[in-house]
């Protein structure tokens, strides 16, 4: 055998083994620290901000806790919960910050990935404390708030729902409800699908003058949510939320916010969130978005320029102000309330008030 014939053979399935060796573990690679809230170097933080990151990829998450993440002011930790859900970790102080000061937060590299590989050197940022607690206030929906469903043009219903709460359709009449086999009575209607009534604008007085009222209050809503200034986050995921666990807040995008893996929306009780949203709101199929540590639906408000679409079987919580259509397909739940400024479109959906 002519061994210098062999040898280059060798070199070079060895070099294209290596090269295939190297792709694969790139492609796999340490994990990284790809954004934090606030971000580096800010001013005037809120006194009751929790401190958000968010991952390159998916971590192991019984390395995601207080031993791996700190907050330090000097030489003094800050206690507070850490939590995690998708790629997205928020650290809750136990204690408001104190006034004008910086804070260092750390992530050491004993957070790992769910291949076991850690950071590669502790990732650190720092920003500094304004003097006041952050309040963003509920959006008020006036008498809209006495119905799970109000809507302008159309409330249409294929196959069997089953609605807890009051409806309302104004000014569209009684016959641009469809689908729900009504039981007339004076001054509103029932339905073997609805824990509660159905009003229209056709019905006897004084449905249609607290119809008027209620739609009235659902865009001054409309316009409260889409109206509210400074927004904490902007163009989040450039419109792609899926996976991120959502802290309360004003969240705004100039264009479509999709959701095609389940999200979750953490805090407090009495915290608000409220998502400006230019475009249309596309909720992928069989996707969940769930709350915690004590999040309430009533508490949450999508505002919805464009047409808010939940998927099949998808869940959604909260409030949809829309200010044109909302369609929930076949077998979507929501808990919440949707208010259209334009058709209700229901397919065997499952809606209760928040």
């Amino acid at each position: 055998m002519n061994v210098f014939k062999v040898l280059p053979v060798l070199l070079l399935v060895t070099a294209l083994g290596c090269k295939k060796s190297d792709t694969i573990n790139n492609a796999i690679g340490n994990p990284t620290v790809t954004s934090t809230y606030p971000n580096s170097n800010v001013t005037g933080v809120a006194l009751n901000q929790p401190i958000e990151f968010t991952f390159s990829q998916a971590m192991d998450s019984s390395t995601i806790n207080n031993s791996t993440f700190t907050l330090m002011q000097g030489s003094t930790n800050v206690p507070g919960t850490v939590t995690y859900s998708g790629t997205t970790a928020i650290f809750t102080p136990s204690v408001a910050l104190t006034a004008d000061l910086t804070y260092t937060a750390t992530i050491t590299t004993g957070a790992k990935s769910l291949a076991g590989l850690g950071l590669v050197k502790n990732s650190v940022w720092s920003f500094t404390t304004g003097s006041s607690i952050s309040t963003l206030a509920l959006v008020d929906l006036g008498l809209s708030g006495n119905y799970v469903i109000v809507a302008k043009t159309a409330i249409n219903n294929s196959s069997t729902s089953a609605i807890t709460g009051n409806l309302g359709l104004s000014p569209a009449a009684t016959s641009y409800i469809t689908g729900l086999s009504l039981t007339n009575a004076t001054g509103y209607a029932t339905s073997t699908q609805v824990t509660g009534n159905i009003y229209a604008a056709d019905m006897a007085a004084p449905t249609p003058i607290n119809l008027t009222t209620a739609v009235n209050n659902m865009v001054t809503a409309y316009n409260d949510a889409a109206g509210r200034p400074s927004p904490g986050f902007s163009e989040l995921g450039t419109g792609n939320i899926g996976g991120k666990t959502l802290v309360p807040g004003l969240y705004k995008w100039t264009n479509t916010v999709t959701i095609p893996t389940n999200v979750t929306i953490a805090g407090g009780p009495n915290d608000v969130w409220i998502f400006q949203i230019s475009g249309n709101l596309t909720m992928s199929s069989a996707v969940n978005i769930t709350l915690s540590g004590g999040a309430q639906a009533s508490h949450i408000f999508w505002q919805v320029a464009g047409e808010a679409t939940l998927g099949t079987t998808a869940h959604l919580e909260g409030v949809i102000l829309s200010m044109t259509g909302i369609t929930l397909q076949t077998g979507a739940s929501l808990h919440g309330r949707a208010l259209a400024q334009t058709a209700v479109i229901l397919d065997a959906n499952a809606i209760t008030t928040p």
